[in-house]
Parts: C-alpha cells; sequence; structure tokens
C-alpha cells in the first residue's frame, strides 16, 4: 500500500533545492554553475579491472536545481529535454509528486517489484497516460519477466511495453542523440539479468558503441552514486572502465542503488541516478530532469 510523502529534509547546499517536484540539471544550454563530485578509479579499459580503493566521497547527492521546471509547452525548440526516473518498484500509482513534462522520458529499470506480467501491464498503462513524445526503458534486477533465466520462455518486452522503447544491449536515436540501454548489473542474490563481476561484465559493457550521448542501465559504475547504506561503493568497475575511458557518454543514467539517488560527474559526464523508491521501497525521491542541445539539422517537429 502506497501511503508514502515526499522527502522534504533532504537538501542539497543547505537548502531545499527542489523545484518543481525534480531536480533540474544544468546542462551546456544552462547558464547555472554545475559542480558534480568527482569520484575516478584507477580502472582501464579493455584489461581485467582489480576492484579500485574507496574514494573519500560519502555519497551522491543532486546539485543544486537550476530554475524551475517549466512545463513541454515552454521548452525552447533548440534543447530536448529529458526527464529520468527509475526503480518505480510497481509505485506509480502512488507517487507523491507529478512526472514532469519533456521531450524524452527515460526508465533505468525495476519497474515492478516482484517481476510478475501484471505488474509490467500496470506500468505499461501508467507510461501510456503520460504526456512525453518519446519513453524509452531498460529492465532491472527485479523485473525477471523478461530474464530468459529465469524462464524457458521469457515475456517478450516489445509486446508488453507497447508504450514505451525498450532496449537491451540495443541503442535508439532521438532527435539526432544516440540513446544505449541495457539491464545487467553486477551478481547480487538471485535476481535478474545479473552477471559476475570482472570479465563478464566486461564483455556486456564492451557492446557500447563509443559514439553514444547518453548511456541507460541498471545499476551504476563504481564510485557514482553506488554508496550504500553500509558505507561501501557497490557499483561496476567494469562498467566505469568502459564509460570513462571508451564510450565517454555526455549522461550516464542509471538507479538500482536506491540510497545512492542523486547527480555526481567526473568533468566528462554527468552520472544521474534516478532511482524514486528510498530504501525502504517508499516512492520519495522525484525525477531528475536536464537538458541537451538539438544536433544540428534535426527538428523536434521530425524525429
Amino acid at each position: 500500500m502506497c501511503a508514502a510523502k515526499p522527502n522534504r529534509q533532504y537538501t542539497a547546499t543547505g537548502k531545499d533545492q527542489r523545484r518543481n517536484n525534480s531536480w533540474q540539471v544544468p546542462s551546456s544550454s544552462s547558464s547555472a554553475t554545475f559542480t558534480p563530485k568527482h569520484t575516478s578509479a584507477p580502472v582501464n579499459y579493455g584489461v581485467p579491472v582489480a576492484k579500485p580503493k574507496p574514494t573519500s566521497v560519502p555519497r551522491s547527492a543532486p546539485m543544486a536545481a537550476a530554475a524551475h521546471v517549466p512545463s513541454v509547452s515552454g521548452i525552447p525548440n533548440n534543447v530536448v529535454r529529458f526527464v529520468c526516473i527509475s526503480d518505480t518498484h510497481n509505485k506509480t500509482g502512488c507517487l507523491p509528486f507529478p512526472i514532469p513534462d519533456g521531450d524524452v522520458l527515460l526508465h533505468g529499470g525495476d519497474f515492478t517489484i516482484k517481476g510478475k506480467l501484471h505488474e509490467a501491464q500496470v506500468f505499461n498503462d501508467w507510461l501510456g497516460q503520460l504526456p512525453h513524445k518519446h519513453k524509452v526503458v531498460i529492465a532491472g534486477n527485479h523485473d525477471r519477466l523478461f530474464d530468459k533465466n529465469f524462464w524457458q520462455v521469457p515475456a517478450d518486452p516489445k509486446r508488453v511495453l507497447t508504450n514505451a522503447t525498450y532496449l537491451q544491449d540495443e541503442h535508439t536515436t532521438i532527435y539526432g542523440i544516440k540513446i544505449y540501454g541495457a539491464p545487467w548489473t553486477p551478481e547480487y542474490r538471485d535476481l535478474a539479468f545479473n552477471v559476475p563481476r570482472g570479465l563478464p561484465c566486461l564483455q556486456k559493457w564492451s557492446l557500447i558503441p563509443e559514439n553514444t550521448d547518453i548511456v541507460m542501465t541498471h545499476g551504476p559504475p563504481w564510485g557514482q552514486g553506488d554508496f550504500t547504506k553500509g558505507k561501501k561503493h557497490v557499483g561496476c568497475e567494469a562498467l566505469l572502465a568502459v564509460i570513462q575511458n571508451k564510450v565517454i557518454p555526455k549522461y550516464h543514467v542509471f538507479g538500482h542503488i536506491h540510497e545512492g539517488y542523486g547527480v555526481t560527474g567526473n568533468g566528462k559526464t554527468v552520472f544521474v541516478n534516478a532511482a524514486m523508491c528510498n530504501i525502504h521501497y517508499k516512492p520519495v525521491n522525484p525525477p531528475i530532469v536536464f537538458d541537451l542541445p538539438l544536433p544540428h539539422g534535426f527538428s523536434k517537429n521530425v524525429c
């Protein structure tokens, strides 16, 4: 039963920075100052990755919001607005705040809690009620109905999620912006889309094309939005290696670690942990919003 209320006590830079129930990340099209925390681990792409020593960064925290998020009608024609959510865990019917308008909705997985077909169908119906012209979804470790390791014949995500573009080790291009999505996370318990750390993870992440603008994975890379209540980093070292040294996307959107919600960065990539539920599976974290400049030669009137 959903009875959660927004956590109004969670602040950044000493003030409550929630505006219109969402965080807005300043982008290259914004005049606001954005100074994300830096957490780099000594890893290299293409070789077995040793587990790095944790940094002193205590946890990810949302950056100060820019101006309030306007309605979609107020979005400039020369930018594409992305609204990021993740880990909704079958709680979309009782969110304590609305989902902001935007051009593209990104969901980082774990839209179910038990991986049941009915949960996915309810999620798909909810997606159909949202105004965003484009919706891109990946699966998470709870969404086992799509994982062939749990079912001899898994559900077909493209038939279940008819109101979104589902990505699994593949990409889509929207308004000239290339988005890649994959559901994998380092092995943890008996959950979906788990891969052993090290080379098996690296093989999955090596599939990400170098010219990708936005990477969507369910789990975080090591050191970015991955600090847990157990006071340790649990992100994927191999994923960080590929993101830092090969792909270098503008944005990396994920969830999975509920207490890691927020925005961090390394100076080249902005990392967005958009998990809406907290560690108690209450939907208390608002969506995170960012803009990207519309690539030259593209129009939002024609995809």
